[in-house]
């Protein structure tokens, strides 16, 4: 019996084209991930043929000089020793802002953990330090000698710092030399104290209170930006804000209590 031939127009030819294109376009990632590892594993000898012919024409001309190294690995190794610098800056940076920190008397038995800073958001921080470098929930955190806001969250290698800017933050604050009150953030960059019994001026540093177990001594939190009455007569609420840039932070402090030897 023979076949019988069959003929098919090229318009039919486009359109079966074009909705086997749309099914590719729609299909879930995981199952064109599956479609383009099998085409790789099908045409990987053709794919390594064409590899390596691409690599040999973009070679140099072959070395005469047997001490001399091709452009390539020249570059390789000047990146890498770019790299290896850098890294070695950084370090005897880290050092020297771990040494400063030391020097003040009262962190003597106190531990810091330096971190970089990941991301900045609103009112938050991403650092790339966790529960594997001592980090926990409530620990004070610095940047440039004062105190920006606690860890509020920790994974096994990064930690989420609460600034005290952010609405959900309360910190207990020393407002002279005997007063203290709550301070609680308002976003946008500020955090308020109520009921304060006198005016204050502006710039007047605001202190974080001595928290057994985080915080053996006072510490700079902010400043006065604003002072207003009260509702009540004879009491103020006070703006505070930070006494450093938090958006151009590139890398923090965690204080450690009583760190593990």
């Amino acid at each position: 019996m023979a076949w019988k031939q069959i003929t098919v127009s090229r318009r039919m030819l486009f359109i079966w084209f074009m909705l086997a294109g749309f099914i590719v376009l729609l299909s879930p990632q995981n199952l064109t991930n599956k479609f383009q590892f099998a085409f790789t594993y099908v045409f990987r000898w053709p794919l390594t043929i064409g590899r390596n012919i691409s690599l040999s024409a973009a070679k140099q001309q072959p070395i005469r000089d047997k001490d001399m190294v091709s452009r390539v690995e020249y570059e390789r190794l000047l990146n890498h020793l770019a790299n290896v610098t850098q890294q070695r800056d950084d370090a005897q940076r880290n050092i020297q802002n771990l040494s400063k920190m030391r020097n003040i008397p009262a962190w003597e038995r106190t531990g810091f953990v330096l971190a970089n800073v990941i991301t900045v958001s609103v009112d938050r921080l991403i650092i790339n330090r966790g529960k594997e470098d001592g980090l926990e929930k409530d620990q004070f955190v610095l940047a440039d000698n004062s105190i920006i806001g606690t860890i509020s969250d920790v994974g096994t290698r990064s930690a989420r710092v609460r600034l005290f800017t952010d609405p959900a933050s309360v910190i207990a604050v020393n407002i002279g030399n005997t007063d203290w009150r709550l301070m609680k953030g308002c976003g946008n960059n500020q955090a308020k104290v109520e009921m304060v019994k006198r005016k204050l001026d502006i710039d007047t540093k605001i202190m974080a209170r001595k928290t057994p177990g985080f915080l053996d001594t006072p510490m700079i939190i902010g400043k006065v930006v604003r002072c207003e009455h009260n509702d009540q007569p004879l009491v103020w609420d006070i703006t505070v804000e930070p006494v450093c840039n938090i958006q151009e932070i590139e890398s923090i402090h965690v204080i450690v209590m009583n760190p593990s030897e």
